[in-house]
């Protein structure tokens, strides 16, 4: 078997057998990955600490057939302050469910492992409401899956200019302008609303988590992106009964 490293944060660990543990890493070289550790659970093994969800940092493995298999790990960022609070475990759990379900293996997963990072470190800071956290997560994660609502121009017609898109329609999957609405119909969507949306899909996942929103605005995207992911997105994850 090849010995490589892989750069990646754990998604997911579950026990296997008396002492190892199954492990599902999301990598920046391999996209995700299973990948065992044994003996971890052994008295004074040094992978322990490195085999639980959160876990970021460099692992080296052997590569098999169908897994890996972890030989050493080196660990830089924990997210301790994030696993001591319920609630923020609570929304961290349902992003790292949420990137094992969409993630795949031997797929470029790098800007999806650069969201998950940086919204991890925005849940530690305390700086932003949990509701808002996962608007900007969920949205950002169907850009990366290229099936984001348009909200840069009417989906009818082709109209850009931001002051007459004032209609959002959940069927077309996007904005409509004042003519196009007539036939069309949809819900009304604000001014602040429209360009939070535009703003998280056209940022750098860097600068993702640059701006908070009043109480309503908040609300209203909320309820937006909250219809949006009923209708087009059917998967149950078992994290959010926790939201």
């Amino acid at each position: 078997m090849a010995l490589c490293t892989l750069t990646g944060l754990v998604l997911a660990s579950s026990n296997v057998g008396e002492f190892d543990k199954r492990l599902v890493i999301l990598t920046r070289e391999r996209g995700k990955v299973t990948a065992f550790a044994k003996s971890c659970r052994r008295p004074n093994n040094p992978l322990i600490a490195a085999t639980s969800p959160f876990c970021f940092g460099t692992f080296e493995a052997y590569e098999g057939r169908n897994s890996y298999h972890i030989s050493k790990a080196e660990i830089s960022n924990y997210f301790r302050d994030l696993t001591l609070d319920y609630d923020k475990v609570c929304i961290g759990s349902y992003f790292l469910e949420m990137a094992e379900y969409k993630a795949m293996e031997g797929v470029d997963e790098r800007q999806r492992l650069a969201l998950l990072y940086q919204s991890l470190k925005a849940i530690e800071s305390g700086r932003f409401s949990l509701t808002l956290l996962r608007d900007i997560y969920e949205l950002k994660s169907y850009v990366i899956d290229g099936e984001y609502p348009e909200v840069f121009r009417c989906v009818k017609c082709g109209e850009k200019e931001a002051k007459k898109l004032n209609t959002f329609s959940q069927r077309l999957h996007g904005c409509l302008c004042d003519r196009c609405v007539a036939t069309e119909g949809g819900t009304d969507i604000s001014q602040t609303v429209l360009y939070a949306m535009q703003f998280i899909i056209s940022m750098p996942i860097e600068k993702l988590y640059t701006f908070v929103l009043n109480d309503e605005t908040e609300k209203a995207l909320t309820q937006l992106l909250g219809n949006y992911r009923s209708n087009n997105h059917n998967h149950i994850y078992k994290s959010e009964v926790f939201l």
